[in-house]
């Protein structure tokens, strides 16, 4: 399992942790891209140790190739002279640097495969961060949309509809009852105010009338007059034909 799979199999398990103790999905998020970051610089620096290392082996070989010329170069002197066991002790020391270059040689071919992989892994691991701080705007944005909603719901559902309704039902019933009220002083004063001016008008009919009927009588044939006794001793309250007109007014 290579090291990039290694650290995301990590962060699933704390996203789960999380997650699983009921935390703020922002805080989460948040935590997870700044978990997912320091992976990243730590990956950064074992890249960055990996080249170093492959660097300082190279310069290792390229030593001991160097080494095991120079040796050679010594077998050959040693031999042009003569001097066979000194060849062959030169020629010695020569394989001993050529052995030791060989297995530099394979570490540096193992380093790089290290430092490739490594490489690759950075890549994909700053890939995977630049997808997850996308995610995580958009996690967020909806966590915060889901949570609003869920305010509203909750007001909503707090509200009791039905006493609601009964208020306003009320209220509408008040006003309406106003509203009468209202037209009715409105047409009692009116009512007031025609039946003063008819009143008025009535009266001056009958004030005219009155004057007509009194300029009539005082035209008409003259009525024969009483001796002073008789008409001292008369009073139109006791005339029976008053009597009668009154009866029928307070009887009408």
């Amino acid at each position: 399992m290579g090291l990039i799979d290694r650290i995301l199999r990590v962060i699933r398990a704390n996203i789960t942790n999380l997650i699983g103790k009921a935390e703020d999905p922002e805080k989460v998020l948040e935590e997870t891209v700044l978990e997912m970051q320091e992976n990243l610089i730590q990956l950064r620096q074992a890249v960055a140790q990996a080249i170093a290392t492959q660097k300082r082996t190279e310069r290792q070989y390229s030593q001991a190739e160097n080494t095991a010329s120079e040796w050679y170069d010594r077998a050959q002197l040693a031999l042009s002279k003569g001097d066979e066991n000194l060849a062959r002790q030169a020629l010695t020391k020569r394989k001993g640097y050529q052995e030791t270059a060989e297995a530099m040689r394979e570490q540096i071919d193992q380093q790089s495969q290290m430092v490739n992989r490594l490489k690759q892994d950075m890549r994909s691991l700053e890939t995977k961060i630049s997808e997850a701080r996308t995610k995580k705007d958009m996690y967020i944005a909806r966590a915060r949309s889901a949570q609003a909603s869920a305010k509203i719901n909750e007001m909503i559902g707090g509200v009791n509809t039905t006493s609601t309704l009964t208020a306003f039902e009320r209220m509408e019933d008040k006003v309406l009852q106003l509203e009468a009220q209202s037209e009715a002083i409105a047409e009692l004063g009116t009512d007031d105010l025609q039946k003063k001016f008819l009143t008025l008008e009535d009266a001056g009919e009958i004030d005219t009338e009155l004057t007509a009927m009194k300029a009539q009588l005082g035209q008409g044939t003259q009525t024969p007059q009483l001796p002073s006794t008789q008409s001292a001793n008369s009073d139109p309250s006791l005339d029976p034909e008053l009597q009668k007109i009154r009866s029928q007014l307070e009887s009408s």
